[in-house]
């Protein structure tokens, strides 16, 4: 007997930033696209942050305030606090079936590392490592098959595809992008 198909993902829902004023409020950069339904007094969050954050926090306020989102949790009573908060990463497990019910094509972020980047023609150009959000447009993170860092913009004509249950993410490069003579591209971290 085979065990059930895990259909859970675990989504980051915002990255905590700046504390606000004293009594422990956070500026938060959201990466949902229903905050919403997601920030509601409450809700509690998985906290990837540095040692000595609480590893769950719950939500007792937010608030907007020319576009951008504060909120205060109950585990967080000053700036100090807060400040340690800083840069971590607030994360739900959410399942997959019940989320995407009326579009079950669709996919979060979180889900594209690991997937294989590939042409039309079945090439192989490397590995998606991350998703890095930018105003302009989302930049999808490759790992060359050379072993460079490859940012691909993440918009339709380049990126036409993704295939989350069959592992893959089909892409139209510009041309040269994926070639080793590319100096934007950097290699294990380095540029080159």
């Amino acid at each position: 007997m085979s065990s059930p198909v895990n259909r859970n993902v675990t989504v980051v829902v915002g990255t905590i930033g700046k504390a606000h004023g004293l009594k422990g409020e956070v500026s938060l950069m959201v990466r949902t696209d229903i905050p919403e339904e997601r920030l509601v007094r409450g809700a509690e969050f998985d906290v990837d942050g540095p040692e000595g954050v609480p590893a769950r926090l719950t939500l007792t306020s937010t608030r907007t305030q020319q576009g951008r989102w504060y909120v205060k949790f109950g585990e967080i009573h000053n700036r100090t606090a807060a400040e340690s908060l800083r840069g971590a990463d607030l994360t739900l497990e959410l399942d997959r079936e019940e989320e995407f019910e009326e579009d079950p094509d669709a996919w979060y972020p979180e889900e594209l590392k690991g997937l294989e980047v590939r042409t039309e023609d079945g090439r192989v150009l490397g590995t998606v490592t991350g998703l890095d959000h930018y105003p302009a447009q989302d930049l999808l993170i490759v790992r060359g098959a050379d072993g460079r860092r490859v940012m691909l913009p993440f918009v339709e004509e380049l990126v036409p595809e993704v295939d989350i249950d069959n592992g893959f993410v089909l892409a139209n490069p510009p041309g040269g992008l994926f070639d080793p003579e590319n100096a934007l591209s950097e290699r294990d971290g380095a540029e080159g």
